[in-house]
Protein backbone atom coordinates (compact mmCIF):
# COMPACT_ATOMS: atom_id res chain seq x y z
CA UNK A 1 0.00 0.00 0.00
CA UNK A 2 1.82 3.04 -1.07
CA UNK A 3 -1.18 5.78 -0.10
CA UNK A 4 -3.82 6.19 3.39
CA UNK A 5 -6.39 8.44 4.97
CA UNK A 6 -7.56 8.11 8.27
CA UNK A 7 -11.49 7.53 9.03
CA UNK A 8 -11.64 10.91 10.82
CA UNK A 9 -9.57 13.87 11.92
CA UNK A 10 -9.13 16.47 8.81
CA UNK A 11 -12.35 18.24 9.74
CA UNK A 12 -12.69 19.97 6.79
CA UNK A 13 -9.44 21.68 7.85
CA UNK A 14 -7.05 23.73 4.81
CA UNK A 15 -4.99 20.89 3.69
CA UNK A 16 -1.35 21.58 4.01
CA UNK A 17 0.86 18.58 2.79
CA UNK A 18 4.41 17.94 4.20
CA UNK A 19 7.12 16.11 1.61
CA UNK A 20 10.61 14.82 2.35
CA UNK A 21 12.63 11.94 1.13
CA UNK A 22 14.90 9.45 1.79
CA UNK A 23 17.94 7.96 0.16
CA UNK A 24 19.04 11.04 -1.64
CA UNK A 25 23.17 9.91 -0.89
CA UNK A 26 23.50 6.30 -1.10
CA UNK A 27 25.10 4.52 -3.26
CA UNK A 28 22.37 1.83 -3.82
CA UNK A 29 18.65 1.17 -3.22
CA UNK A 30 16.02 3.62 -4.12
CA UNK A 31 15.26 7.24 -3.65
CA UNK A 32 11.90 7.26 -1.16
CA UNK A 33 9.48 9.89 -0.62
CA UNK A 34 6.95 10.57 1.83
CA UNK A 35 3.70 12.85 1.28
CA UNK A 36 1.79 13.52 4.66
CA UNK A 37 -1.57 15.78 5.53
CA UNK A 38 -1.37 15.78 9.70
CA UNK A 39 -4.79 14.89 11.20
CA UNK A 40 -5.91 15.36 14.73
CA UNK A 41 -5.14 13.95 17.30
CA UNK A 42 -1.41 14.32 15.65
CA UNK A 43 0.96 12.27 16.76
CA UNK A 44 3.41 13.62 19.72
CA UNK A 45 7.33 14.32 19.65
CA UNK A 46 8.03 14.65 16.00
CA UNK A 47 11.06 16.11 14.71
CA UNK A 48 14.04 15.31 12.06
CA UNK A 49 14.06 11.38 11.31
CA UNK A 50 17.75 11.75 11.46
CA UNK A 51 17.06 13.35 15.03
CA UNK A 52 15.13 10.36 16.58
CA UNK A 53 16.64 7.27 17.46
CA UNK A 54 15.25 3.55 15.22
CA UNK A 55 12.95 2.97 18.64
CA UNK A 56 11.38 6.32 18.95
CA UNK A 57 10.73 6.13 14.66
CA UNK A 58 9.34 2.77 14.82
CA UNK A 59 6.99 3.83 17.33
CA UNK A 60 6.02 7.18 15.37
CA UNK A 61 5.56 5.78 12.06
CA UNK A 62 2.52 3.17 12.44
CA UNK A 63 0.92 6.48 14.74
CA UNK A 64 1.42 8.40 11.52
CA UNK A 65 -0.09 5.99 9.29
CA UNK A 66 -2.93 5.33 11.38
CA UNK A 67 -4.03 9.04 12.45
CA UNK A 68 -2.65 11.41 8.94
CA UNK A 69 -3.08 10.92 5.33
CA UNK A 70 -0.27 9.60 3.44
CA UNK A 71 1.30 8.88 0.44
CA UNK A 72 4.89 7.23 -0.46
CA UNK A 73 6.37 6.71 -3.84
CA UNK A 74 9.98 4.93 -4.30
CA UNK A 75 11.94 5.81 -7.68
CA UNK A 76 15.19 2.48 -8.34
CA UNK A 77 18.60 2.50 -9.34
CA UNK A 78 17.81 2.47 -12.86
CA UNK A 79 15.82 5.62 -12.96
CA UNK A 80 18.28 7.37 -10.63
CA UNK A 81 20.66 6.81 -12.97
CA UNK A 82 18.52 7.91 -16.09
CA UNK A 83 17.10 11.04 -14.47
CA UNK A 84 20.41 11.93 -12.36
CA UNK A 85 19.24 11.88 -8.63
CA UNK A 86 17.88 15.20 -8.19
CA UNK A 87 15.53 14.04 -11.04
CA UNK A 88 14.24 11.28 -9.34
CA UNK A 89 14.08 12.98 -6.13
CA UNK A 90 11.53 15.26 -7.57
CA UNK A 91 9.45 12.40 -9.34
CA UNK A 92 8.94 10.52 -5.95
CA UNK A 93 8.12 13.53 -4.83
CA UNK A 94 5.40 14.30 -7.65
CA UNK A 95 4.62 10.76 -7.30
CA UNK A 96 3.97 10.82 -3.19
CA UNK A 97 2.09 13.80 -3.13
CA UNK A 98 0.13 12.88 -5.97
CA UNK A 99 -0.93 9.80 -4.06
CA UNK A 100 -1.98 11.26 -1.20
CA UNK A 101 -3.74 14.08 -2.90
CA UNK A 102 -5.77 11.23 -4.77
CA UNK A 103 -6.70 9.12 -1.46
CA UNK A 104 -8.02 12.48 -0.28
CA UNK A 105 -9.93 13.33 -3.05
CA UNK A 106 -9.08 17.06 -1.96
CA UNK A 107 -6.55 19.62 -3.18
CA UNK A 108 -3.93 20.77 -0.35
CA UNK A 109 -3.67 24.91 -0.44
CA UNK A 110 0.22 24.32 0.28
CA UNK A 111 2.69 21.93 -0.28
CA UNK A 112 5.68 22.12 1.97
CA UNK A 113 8.94 20.67 0.72
CA UNK A 114 12.13 19.81 2.89
CA UNK A 115 15.20 21.61 1.18
CA UNK A 116 16.06 24.56 -0.98
CA UNK A 117 14.02 23.41 -4.31
CA UNK A 118 10.53 22.36 -5.43
CA UNK A 119 9.44 19.79 -8.01
CA UNK A 120 7.27 23.36 -9.22
CA UNK A 121 8.73 24.08 -12.52
CA UNK A 122 10.91 20.93 -12.42
CA UNK A 123 8.04 17.84 -13.58
CA UNK A 124 5.23 18.59 -15.50
CA UNK A 125 2.88 16.53 -13.06
CA UNK A 126 3.66 18.96 -10.65
CA UNK A 127 0.29 21.53 -10.11
CA UNK A 128 0.51 22.66 -6.54
CA UNK A 129 1.59 25.91 -4.70
CA UNK A 130 4.63 24.81 -2.73
CA UNK A 131 7.24 25.93 -0.65
CA UNK A 132 10.79 25.06 0.09
CA UNK A 133 11.80 24.78 3.73
CA UNK A 134 15.87 24.42 4.71
CA UNK A 135 15.79 21.84 7.75
CA UNK A 136 12.01 22.14 7.61
CA UNK A 137 11.60 18.24 8.60
CA UNK A 138 13.11 19.49 12.11
CA UNK A 139 10.61 22.90 11.23
CA UNK A 140 7.49 21.94 10.50
CA UNK A 141 5.29 18.75 12.07
CA UNK A 142 4.08 17.49 8.44
CA UNK A 143 7.49 17.34 6.67
CA UNK A 144 8.76 15.90 9.70
CA UNK A 145 6.20 12.92 9.90
CA UNK A 146 7.22 12.49 6.53
CA UNK A 147 10.53 12.18 7.05
CA UNK A 148 10.06 9.38 9.62
CA UNK A 149 7.89 7.18 6.55
CA UNK A 150 10.27 8.38 3.75
CA UNK A 151 13.27 6.85 6.33
CA UNK A 152 11.39 3.73 7.83
CA UNK A 153 10.59 2.17 4.46
CA UNK A 154 13.52 2.50 2.66
CA UNK A 155 15.42 1.40 5.67
CA UNK A 156 12.77 -1.89 5.31
CA UNK A 157 13.80 -2.47 1.92
CA UNK A 158 18.02 -2.21 2.12
CA UNK A 159 17.22 -4.66 5.32
CA UNK A 160 15.30 -6.95 3.03
CA UNK A 161 17.51 -6.29 -0.45
CA UNK A 162 20.50 -7.60 1.98
CA UNK A 163 19.46 -10.69 2.03
CA UNK A 164 19.47 -10.99 -1.41
CA UNK A 165 22.81 -8.91 -1.61
CA UNK A 166 24.78 -10.10 2.15
CA UNK A 167 28.39 -8.69 1.05
CA UNK A 168 27.71 -5.39 1.21
CA UNK A 169 26.28 -4.50 4.59
CA UNK A 170 23.28 -2.82 3.73
CA UNK A 171 21.33 -3.79 6.90
CA UNK A 172 24.02 -1.97 8.63
CA UNK A 173 24.76 0.77 5.94
CA UNK A 174 21.45 0.98 4.17
CA UNK A 175 23.75 1.57 0.58
CA UNK A 176 25.64 4.45 2.12
CA UNK A 177 29.39 4.07 1.48
CA UNK A 178 31.06 2.51 4.51
CA UNK A 179 34.31 1.06 4.53
CA UNK A 180 32.45 -2.21 4.34
CA UNK A 181 30.64 -1.19 1.53
CA UNK A 182 33.00 0.22 -0.26
CA UNK A 183 35.47 -2.99 0.28
CA UNK A 184 32.82 -5.51 -1.25
CA UNK A 185 32.26 -2.81 -3.96
CA UNK A 186 36.12 -3.60 -4.82
CA UNK A 187 36.00 -7.37 -4.30
CA UNK A 188 32.38 -8.04 -5.85
CA UNK A 189 31.83 -5.54 -8.03
CA UNK A 190 27.81 -3.64 -8.20
CA UNK A 191 24.93 -5.35 -7.88
CA UNK A 192 21.31 -4.55 -9.97
CA UNK A 193 20.64 -1.88 -6.86
CA UNK A 194 23.80 -0.25 -7.22
CA UNK A 195 23.62 3.36 -8.69
CA UNK A 196 26.03 3.03 -11.92
CA UNK A 197 25.89 7.05 -12.36
CA UNK A 198 27.58 7.65 -8.76
CA UNK A 199 31.45 8.23 -8.98
CA UNK A 200 32.02 5.73 -6.54
CA UNK A 201 30.02 3.32 -7.95
CA UNK A 202 31.40 4.05 -11.77
CA UNK A 203 35.18 5.45 -11.10
CA UNK A 204 35.99 2.33 -8.88
CA UNK A 205 38.52 -0.23 -10.35
CA UNK A 206 36.40 -2.97 -9.76
CA UNK A 207 36.72 -6.64 -10.43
Amino acid sequence: MFASTPENGLRGAPLVVGVDEAGRGPLAGPVVAAAVVLCKPCPGGLDDSKKLSAARRSTLEPQIQRRCAWGLAVVGPEEIDRLNIFGATMLAMTLATQRVIEALNCEPVEVLIDGNLTPAGRRSEWRWPARAIVGGDGKEACISAASILAKEYRDRLMVQAALNHPHYGWDRNKGYGSKEHMEALRVHGPSPLHRRSFAPVSQMNLI
